[in-house]
């Protein structure tokens, strides 16, 4: 059984087809990048997978179950979305911008027991934010407040975590502390993972499988684990700049090639 996969799945914007026909899966323990380049479709297929739009054809099926089969609060307690961007308008402690993602397990209680407490400040400490617990929130660094919006994120405890540019705004450090951990909720936990990012070599490193959008510029794709995905000839053309690939330590890097100056 997946843990969500696409049937038929197509998306457009404006006329513009961005996914056609996507058939694809991701199951327990696997951590998939999804790339490609700007306007390629990756954040509207990122909230089509969350449920919060429709597509214009085909389907998203969630552990077996049409997404739109799901209960509401019993679908939070299966997947949990991280969103490019956010806008905090009230002076909320950092903390209780976690403990909000406990609500789905609250059931017919209003407060937080102290499980959602240590559940909170478990995930502020695994992004290294617990300093930041009594910290209001529109106080925060971008940088912070992503780490305090991940743990979040973390604290809702689902099986399937679908993230869009997880590592946005976090400095080099944090950017490697944060997608690690995810890869080894994959491997230790059995989690799912579907995040974007635009750093290739952070991707290729933490992830075991990535999709890419756009290979043929009419809503094509690609899928398949990491080592086959992301070849430079594919990654390049996907991308719409040449890149190559060193071998360095038994890693791989990407480089993208220099333009030519006249």
């Amino acid at each position: 059984m997946s843990a969500i996969a696409t049937q038929t799945l197509t998306l457009s914007v404006a006329g513009r087809v961005l996914v056609r026909a996507l058939d694809w899966q991701a199951h327990a323990g696997e951590c998939w990048s999804i790339v490609g380049r700007n306007g390629a479709g990756k954040s509207t297929l990122m909230r089509t997978l969350a449920g919060l739009r429709q597509p214009e054809a085909g389907s998203v099926i969630v552990q077996d179950r049409l997404l739109a089969d799901w209960p509401l609060e019993d679908l939070a307690r299966q997947r949990a979305y991280l969103a490019q961007s956010r806008h905090d308008a009230f002076a909320y402690r950092a903390l209780d911008t976690v403990l909000a993602a406990r609500h789905p397990y609250h059931a017919d209680r209003y407060w937080e027991g102290g499980d959602d407490h240590e559940a909170a400040m478990r995930a502020l400490d695994a992004m290294q934010a617990g300093h930041l617990a009594a910290r209001d929130v529109r106080t925060l660094s971008g940088g912070e407040r992503q780490r305090v919006a991940i743990a979040a994120l973390l604290a809702q405890d689902t099986p399937l975590l679908l993230l869009d540019e997880p590592a946005s705004a976090l400095d080099l450090a944090h950017q490697v502390q944060a997608m690690s951990l995810l890869a080894r909720l994959c491997r230790e936990q059995g989690k799912t993972v579907i995040a974007i990012g635009h750093d290739l070599n952070l991707a290729y490193a933490v992830s075991t499988h990535a999709l890419l959008l756009g290979a043929d510029g009419d809503g094509g794709w690609f899928a398949g684990p990491v080592q086959e995905a992301m070849q430079p000839a594919r990654l390049s053309h996907v991308l719409g700049h040449p890149l190559e690939a060193l071998e360095h330590g038994g890693r791989r890097i990407f480089i993208p090639q220099e333009f030519q100056h006249e």
